[in-house]
């Protein structure tokens, strides 16, 4: 076999090392790639660099839906410092395309596009600046076809099908090729329980297109290797992942294509497809040269999949005394043109449709649709959003027309450990539903009035509308409002969900140290520090070095579902705990004649010591491991789920719930329709903080991500054309510092006895109940009922 050699590109991730003399479970140790971030020295993707590398780029269709007549890349093959270009035409295996689930994705457009942004060509240059030239002399030549944008259009008669001749294991059993996915869940009878209901509340509510925003762009190099392979260095959530995707368009065996982790700027679900990384391979591999491609910002918006947009249509019934009788929902979701992570997608719509609620009869529907809308998938909350935003604008809907407080209204329905779910799955583990929302009740309300100053005149930045000076108080009314949601963590409906870590424990310069190494993608969440965490906890030692993430170990799954921490954060345990025991062994085997307790006792880790559980030390560690090392690598799977019935939807299909509550207070400028969320604050359970400082920013990040969505962000597509028309962060917006709110917190930690540590996943809770909180709040200062988010000015002063 050809040996491997390769030059390691500048930027290449090295081993992240921290030396603590605590640093354990439950405390709020500072992230080791801390420093280098906010110093500007951390090497992101778009820094990796090689002496003798070409540029990528990538050439994207103009239109949403045509018929591709003829492609002319003369022109650019003939400047000048371009070494390739690339069509369908030149791909190198039979497998041409990919996807997560379904593989109905084309790695270049073949004879037809079915988006705004597709990607058509490929140009590999000496230069950036001349790729992007290179690229706008090929010639395309598109023939438009009718487009599908809604689900009126999707689903008529004569619709124009997205994917003709499917036969993926979704395909037999929708009722039209355009439908991705459907999961109807019915429990108990709707039509016997609404006639109980002494009050029915229904509503039509529309969730905009959101974009994930992260601020570094796709980016990676690839690097051809002398045995035929390729080493690419990414920025992605899921290294194995795309590995089974790339390897096969390239022709190649997966352990010929080297995948290495390189620093992520963000992620929030947009990096779990595939972006760049094949087109960087394929180049690579076209000119056995080093390739780089780095989207800048406008194409980043075509590079990638978004939150789905969705429809929700609900009704809700409830007695006089304030019990649900019944809920039934029909959720659309546009999935846009391929279908990413769709089906999942569905499943959790339809299964968290409820909230975190007790109603025994429900009928509910959750589809996605194949549209020729930009494609859509995973981002943070995860279908879960949508039909929060849905459900609790209901509660509040139900409370107002019952005459009840809208919270004692939530309280007197919220689910508890022991709920049965809507589809029949029993919550095994606290579900504090009513405290959280006890807690952000009590918390004492922002002073009014704050724009209010000593001295003359208004502080505007407190003032809706801040810097822009457009009010000093007048028309300024202010609104509480209040939401929760619920959220499953980890991968579901009997997905094979697992995690893998390996542990080296050896003994360098007098010292032990354990080294992690796990294919985990490190995103911003902050899975290196605890890992180094627990390796301190279960090792007892100071030292632990984190190695960088690759394909060189086993899988760790995808960085989303909030699962990182729980799985490969529970690799990590558990591999830890064998090395802990093979160590013990070798002291047995060493020192056990010396001391009775080696046989008898309860040994422990701790301060690179063995000792007993009553404190006596026994032996150091590192004369235990002497020149020996001990090095395993284990799995972690939680326990089974199953898929969810087709019909009924019933089946235990989820790992674990977690929950969370908001209360907003904003302050609404009603003659300008300007809105200022003055607090935010939110409860939450953790089952246990590993790292408090970590759980905290994650909890405020989520909802500030909920914020963004309910009063500024949405990728406008045009529905005359499906063209996307704010590719931009001057047009597409975001919270900075001065719309982000104070965000207190306050942290539960109800033990999951199912979890290691007790743990809950946390990351995306937080995203699900602010957006309708925030939501809640203006409807109460406005009195307008608002069921569409974002909420633009327009909606609150009726110039729509």
């Amino acid at each position: 076999m050809a040996q491997n050699t390769r030059t390691v590109p500048a930027g290449t991730p090295t081993n992240v090392t921290q030396k603590h003399t605590k640093g354990g479970i439950g405390e709020s140790t500072l992230r080791p790639d801390g420093t280098l971030k906010v110093t500007g020295e951390f090497a992101y993707s778009s820094d990796m660099w090689h002496e003798d590398m070409l540029w990528g780029q990538t050439l994207r269709s103009t239109v949403a839906h045509a018929e591709i007549v003829s492609i002319d890349i003369s022109e650019a093959l003939a400047m000048p410092g371009v070494y390739s270009v690339l069509t369908y035409d030149d791909l190198p295996a039979e497998m041409k395309n990919y996807g997560l689930e379904i593989q109905d994705t084309p790695v270049l457009a073949n004879g037809r596009v079915r988006h705004h942004g597709e990607p058509v060509a490929l140009v590999a240059a000496d230069h950036p600046e001349t790729a992007r030239r290179a690229a706008a002399k090929i010639k395309i030549d598109y023939k438009e076809l009718p487009l599908v944008t809604d689900e009126a259009s999707a689903l008529a008669a004569d619709a124009p099908l997205i994917h003709e001749g499917r036969d993926d294991h979704h395909s037999g059993h929708v009722p039209h090729p355009n439908i991705v996915h459907r999961q109807p869940i019915i429990r108990g009878n709707v039509e016997e329980a609404r006639k109980r209901a002494d009050v029915i509340v229904e509503g039509e509510y529309t969730f905009g297109m959101q974009d994930q925003a992260f601020l570094g762009p796709e980016s990676g190099l690839a690097v051809p290797s002398e045995d035929g392979g390729v080493d690419l260095y990414v920025a992605t959530q899921w290294l194995h992942s795309d590995l089974k995707q790339i390897a096969p368009v390239l022709g190649l065996p997966e352990e010929k294509v080297r995948m290495t982790l390189s620093g992520v700027g963000g992620a929030f679900g947009g990096r779990e497809d595939i972006s760049m990384q094949i087109h960087a391979c394929l180049l690579a591999l076209a000119t056995n040269k080093p390739v780089k491609i780095v989207y800048n910002r406008f194409e980043s918006f075509f590079g990638h999949v978004h939150r789905h947009p969705a429809k929700l249509y609900y009704e809700h019934g409830a007695t006089k005394d304030g019990k649900i009788t019944h809920m039934k929902c029909k959720i659309v979701l546009d999935g846009g043109a391929y279908a990413s992570a769709s089906p999942a997608v569905v499943g959790n719509a339809s299964s968290l449709s409820v909230g975190p609620y007790v109603i025994d009869d429900v009928d509910i529907e959750a589809i996605a649709l194949y549209t020729n809308n930009p494609p859509c998938g995973a981002m943070r909350g995860f279908g879960a959003v949508q039909a929060c935003f849905a459900y609790e604008a209901q509660m509040d809907k139900l409370a107002a027309k019952l005459g009840m407080d809208p919270v004692e209204f939530r309280q007197l329905n919220a689910m508890e450990m022991g709920t049965i779910m809507p589809t029949g799955q029993v919550v095994d583990s606290p579900a504090p539903v009513a405290e959280l929302l006890r807690r952000v009740k009590a918390r004492p309300l922002p002073p009014e009035r704050q724009w209010e100053t000593a001295g003359e005149g208004a502080d505007v930045r407190a003032l809706p509308g801040g810097l822009s000076n457009t009010t000093h108080g007048e028309g300024v009314v202010r609104g509480v409002g209040y939401a929760v949601g619920i959220k499953n963590v980890g991968f579901s409906e009997g997905f094979d969900d697992y995690s893998t870590a390996r542990v080296r424990l050896e003994v360098i310069n007098g010292e032990p140290v354990a080294m992690v190494h796990t294919a985990m993608a490190e995103v911003g969440q902050g899975g290196v520090t605890v890992h180094a965490q627990i390796a301190r906890t279960e090792l007892g030692v100071t030292q632990v070095t984190i190695h960088p993430a690759d394909t060189q170990v086993g899988s760790a799954g995808s960085t989303s579902a909030s699962r990182q921490t729980y799985m490969t954060g529970g690799a990590v345990k558990n591999t830890c705990e064998a090395v802990r025991e093979a160590l013990l062994e070798i002291g047995r085997r060493k020192n056990g004649s010396y001391h009775p307790a080696w046989a008898h006792a309860e040994l422990l880790l701790e301060g690179g010591k063995v000792v007993t559980d009553g404190g006596e030390v026994l032996a150091d560690i590192a004369d235990i491991l002497e020149d020996e090392a001990i090095d395993l690598e284990l799995e972690f799977r939680h326990r089974p789920t199953v898929a969810f019935d087709l019909k009924t939807g019933q089946g235990d299909g989820h790992v674990q719930y977690t929950f969370a509550a908001h209360r907003a207070v904003v302050e609404v400028d009603t003659e300008l329709g300007l809105v200022k969320v003055v607090e935010l604050a939110t409860a939450q359970d953790v089952g246990k903080a590993l790292n408090m400082l970590s759980v905290v920013g994650q909890i405020q990040g989520g909802t500030t991500q909920g914020l963004g969505v309910a009063v500024m962000e949405e990728i406008i597509v045009d529905p005359k054309t499906a063209k996307v028309r704010n590719p931009s962060f001057t047009d597409y917006l975001i919270p900075t510092i001065l719309d982000t709110p104070t965000i207190p917190v306050d942290v539960l930690e109800l033990a999951d006895p199912n979890a290691p540590y007790g743990l809950r996943g946390l990351g995306e809770a937080p995203t699900l109940s602010s957006t309708p909180a925030v939501l809640a709040a203006i409807r109460a200062a406005t009195g307008l009922e608002l069921n569409k988010t974002p909420i633009r000015p327009e909606a609150l002063t009726g110039t729509l």
